[in-house]
C-alpha cells in the first residue's frame, strides 16, 4: 500500500495503511498516538532479574510482555 510513496505527513501514512488488505479479507486499522514520551529513562540495575518476561509462542523474539510484580 505504501510502495513508491513519499510520506509527507502522518495522515498520508495512516490513510495508506488503512487501505491495506489481504486476499482473504484481513483489513488493517490504525490509530495515531500523539502522546509525548519521555526519553532517556533508565531501568534499574536489577530490572531484568525482577521483571517477568513472557515471550509469545509465535515470533517470541518480537512479541513479548514485561509483567511487573504486584506489591501487596
Amino acid at each position: 500500500a505504501c510502495k513508491g510513496t513519499v510520506f509527507s505527513n502522518i495522515e498520508v501514512v495512516k490513510s495508506l495503511v488503512e487501505k491495506t488488505y489481504t486476499s482473504t479479507g484481513l483489513k488493517v486499522f490504525s490509530t495515531i498516538k500523539d502522546k509525548v514520551y519521555a526519553t532517556g529513562r533508565k531501568a534499574t540495575e536489577n530490572f531484568k532479574e525482577k521483571m517477568k518476561i513472557v515471550f509469545d509462542d509465535y515470533l517470541g523474539k518480537w512479541n513479548y510482555r514485561a509483567i511487573p510484580q504486584v506489591k501487596n
